[in-house]
């Protein structure tokens, strides 16, 4: 038993192989697959290899069977021949079309205008080539599938991207709109106005990109083609035409809306003929827009209104009052006037304004303002309640004319208001002195001479305002002397008698000037006493406590009047002696005034009144042929 157990022991169990033996007899079984399965695929190959060589020689100088292009059987066929068979199918180079879209506007065009154009002899080169790789593998198997299904080789396209570039440039030099600004024009009386246009050009870089695209599809397609646009600054003026022939279908009236006394019953009418001259069209600039302005020239419109301006024009004044010292009530004697200054540039935007709109009559417009005392104004309003000053002269001796320039001049004054803290100027409130305005001649002293002239006695009006202003405690601006002693002034009075409290004027140069210097306005009154020759002034206003103490003058320097001289005058008859000129002795005349208040003088810094008179002679004119000896010089008053 042991001894065939042990024979026994080497045969293998083929049923039951031992597990560590099983491997190794796998990995041999399958190496010898892979040998087998490889040395039949070579094999194979080199038969596969072996039959499309021969397949290959038996076509050579041929397409290969079943290849075709562009749907034309090619099978067998010379490259000459085939070129002959792809001409004659033009199927196989039909050419693609773009439609180029403006809008609504459509362009077709065959692809071939657009550089695309079919190659013949690369198509049939590549059809020859099919199977021909030199790939020995991948010919055989593109000689199967020819074989077995047929290769369809796609036609080659050639784009020559110079020709769309041509063609998208005649496109767009025929869609190419320029930039152009409206106009507006007016000759004459017609105005003329044509419109903008938005200014367009083909984004050709776009265009091409796009074209291009749709080319190498090979297929049919539409490009909408995009457009740069560019506005003008000014498309449409015709707004601005309407207007300016509106503003030449009519003549502009200007009109006053609140006539005053004086002003002119008809309107300044500009007829349409004289506005064509004045209508002006500008062109506005406004950052990256513009625009124009129709209208009538301001400058023109200035010319005309500027003639207008100063005969509309009217002087305000405060109301005029007298007091009634029984009611100690203001009473209106003459009504306040507004001022009225014609403003020009005003009315030259209301005119244009006004006729953009159509509007063809136009109120000026003017700069109103009103008094600063109208006629309803109080004395409590005012701070007028009492009498402060009171002065008078006497004029005795005065010719008609000089007592007739007395009251014409007085009148100025009377009811005047003088406004707290304001200086008063005579010159600036006598007005005109003209014999149109109720002036007469009379004698005046002009040029170291006493000669006749327009306004003499002006000057008594003068004084007597001084004295009121002096004995009232004003302070005095401005105050000049006769150039020598007027008897008038001298004359007896209640407050003052004898040399050195005249004023002497001679409006603009020679003025009087004083300051109401109180917290309250100051109304002046005069009175023209005809009987009595003389002339009174009053201020009402409300007494502040001061009182004036004004010393007696004190004359020095007296130098006698020179002797008479005498003149030749050949209008006067023969013994006709007429005096011209008045003597009177000079000297130096000083006054002092001390104003008080509260018992604390308020004047200190005030000078005495000085005056200097001149030596002055007396002057006789003589007729021809009147003996040497004149006669005594008569007595008789200066101007």
């Amino acid at each position: 038993m042991d001894a065939t157990r042990a024979r026994r022991t080497p045969t293998p169990v083929l049923s039951q192989p031992a597990p560590e033996a099983a491997g190794p007899n796998l990995l041999v079984w399958v190496a010898r697959l892979a040998l087998c399965v490889t040395a039949c695929a070579v094999v194979f190959g080199s038969l596969a290899v072996a039959g499309g060589a021969l397949y290959t020689l038996s076509h050579r100088g041929e397409v290969l069977a079943g290849v075709r292009a562009g749907g034309v059987d090619l099978s067998g066929l010379t490259p000459e021949e085939a070129t002959r068979a792809l001409a004659a199918h033009t199927t196989a180079a039909k050419p693609a079309e773009i439609t180029l879209v403006d809008g609504a506007t459509r362009t077709t065009i065959a692809a071939t205008e657009l550089g695309l154009s079919f190659d013949l002899a690369a198509t049939v080169s590549a059809s020859y080539d099919v199977g021909r790789s030199g790939n020995a593998l991948a010919d055989v198997w593109q000689q199967y599938l020819a074989w077995h299904d047929g290769v369809d080789v796609a036609p080659v396209w050639r784009l020559d991207e110079r020709i769309a570039y041509a063609r998208l440039n005649e496109i767009s030099a025929a869609t190419f709109r320029p930039v152009r600004e409206a106009s507006l024009t007016a000759t004459g009386g017609e105005v003329t106005v044509q419109p903008g246009q938005i200014g367009r050009l083909l984004n050709a870089e776009k265009a091409q990109a796009e074209v291009r695209a749709a080319l190498l599809t090979l297929q049919s397609a539409e490009v909408r083609l995009s457009f740069q646009e560019t506005a003008p600054r000014i498309l449409d003026a015709s707004v601005q035409a309407d207007a300016a022939r509106q503003i030449l279908s009519q003549p502009l009236k200007l009109t006053i809306a609140k006539p005053l006394e004086g002003d002119p019953a008809d309107p300044t009418v500009l007829p349409p003929e004289q506005l064509a001259t004045m209508l002006r069209i500008n062109r506005i600039e406004d950052g990256n827009s513009a625009r124009f302005e129709v209208g009538l020239d301001p400058d023109a419109l200035r010319q005309i209104l500027s003639s207008l301006a100063e005969p509309l024009t009217r002087q305000g004044h405060n109301a005029r009052f007298v007091f009634n010292d029984e009611t100690s009530q203001l009473e209106p004697i003459e009504p306040s006037q507004d001022s009225r200054l014609l403003d020009v540039d005003a009315t030259i935007t209301a005119v244009n304004d006004a006729l953009l709109k159509g509007v063809h009559d136009v109120p000026l417009t003017f700069v109103v303002t009103p008094p600063q005392v109208p006629d309803t104004a109080t004395g409590t309003d005012l701070g007028i309640t009492e009498l402060v000053s009171a002065q008078f002269t006497s004029f005795k001796g005065s010719s008609a004319e000089r007592m007739q320039n007395i009251q014409a001049a007085a009148a100025r004054f009377h009811g005047l208001l003088v406004p707290p803290g304001a200086t008063f100027s005579f010159s600036d409130n006598i007005g005109d002195i003209s014999l149109d305005s109720g002036f007469a001649e009379a004698l005046i002293i002009y040029g170291g001479r006493t000669i006749r002239g327009i306004g003499g006695g002006v000057c008594q009006v003068s004084t007597t305002l001084f004295r009121a202003v002096y004995f009232g405690g004003f302070p005095v601006v401005e105050r000049n002397a006769h150039a020598y002693r007027v008897g008038y002034y001298e004359q007896n009075t209640s407050s003052w008698s004898g040399p050195g409290l005249d004023a002497a004027v001679y409006t603009p140069v020679v003025d009087f000037k004083f300051v109401n210097d109180t917290p309250y306005w100051l109304l002046m009154e005069t009175y023209f006493y005809p009987s009595a020759q003389r002339l009174e002034w009053k201020f009402y206003s409300t007494s502040d406590g001061r009182t004036t103490t004004v010393s007696a003058a004190t004359v020095s320097n007296i130098v006698a009047a020179p002797e008479p001289a005498y003149e030749e005058n050949a209008e006067l008859a023969t013994g006709e002696i007429k005096q011209v000129d008045y003597q009177a002795d000079g000297a130096d005349v000083v006054v002092t005034r001390t104003v008080m208040r509260d018992g604390v003088q308020i004047n200190t810094n005030e000078a005495p009144l000085i005056t200097h008179y001149q030596p002055w002679r007396a002057i006789y004119q003589y007729g021809p042929g009147t003996p040497d000896m004149p006669p005594a010089p008569p007595a008789g008053t200066t101007p």
